[in-house]
């Protein structure tokens, strides 16, 4: 009898874990779905739009630079900033862009992307008063969206890795802008697995962002126009890290 008795028990939580089972395969199966999805929409409104040779990519006045870090945690460089770096300066001296928007975080002390970008290309051969400043590039969406509410600019070069580039681009057609991408020299598997990973999601943050959640920049500000006299502009970023931006790049 008491065999007998603990039978539904048993049965109780075969069913439970069958009916767990499937939840998890259908919530896996829905974020593979999810993550296609974005994937093909981003690749599809970048299609042809990217370029890897500085000869072919179409002249555009404003090159935007999407800032990471210069370093890895153990010290080491970061090879998507070398490149990136790299390709910006290439792109410039190639005469194929008038100026540069370097745009990236510095939300906090001691991580600046933006000024180590611009040191990066000045250091380079790209004259100072050529590279405008954006530090509130926390996000690929903002840097996009505030390179034209902020700097005023509705057709652009973005110059970052290929994958990056395109959902730039994604970002960009969808504010309006008619955006190209001048792709760096990616990183291999060992060093850029990680990013590539998170550029899966990114893409499905990103969809959900434009097309569902109507997701704005963290910070906008004053308009800056790309080529004037730079003395007297005001800073484009939020007043936490106006100090230490004058330190660096100016606006």
């Amino acid at each position: 009898m008491a065999g007998m008795a603990s039978t539904p028990s048993v049965g109780n939580e075969h069913s439970m874990r069958g009916k767990l089972k499937f939840a998890f395969l259908a919530g896996a199966g829905l974020a593979v779905a999810a993550m296609l999805a974005a994937d093909w929409v981003v690749r599809s409104s970048a299609e042809g739009r990217t370029y890897s040779d500085a000869s072919l990519i179409p002249h555009r006045k404003v090159g935007v630079v999407l800032g990471c870090s210069r370093s890895l945690p153990d010290g080491r460089d970061n090879l998507f900033f070398k490149h990136r770096a790299a390709a910006a300066a290439r792109l410039f001296n190639a005469g194929k862009v008038d100026y540069l928007i370097v745009s990236g975080d510095n939300h906090v002390a001691g991580y600046d992307e933006t000024t180590d970008m611009k040191l990066a290309l000045a250091a380079a051969g790209v004259p100072e008063r050529r590279i405008y400043c954006d530090y509130a590039g926390f996000r690929t969406l903002d840097s996009m969206v505030r390179a034209k509410a902020v700097f005023g600019q509705t057709s652009v070069t973005v110059v970052s890795q290929e994958f990056h580039n395109q959902r730039a681009i994604y970002i960009a057609r969808h504010e309006g802008m008619d955006a190209i991408g001048f792709n760096a020299r990616d990183v291999g598997a060992r060093d850029g697995l990680r990013t590539r990973v998170r550029e899966r999601f990114a893409r499905v943050r990103t969809v959900l962002d434009l097309r569902l959640l109507g997701t704005r920049p963290r910070f906008l500000g004053p308009r800056i126009a790309i080529g004037e006299a730079r003395d007297g502009n005001p800073p484009t970023l939020p007043p936490t890290a106006q100090a230490r931006a004058r330190e660096g790049c100016t606006s």
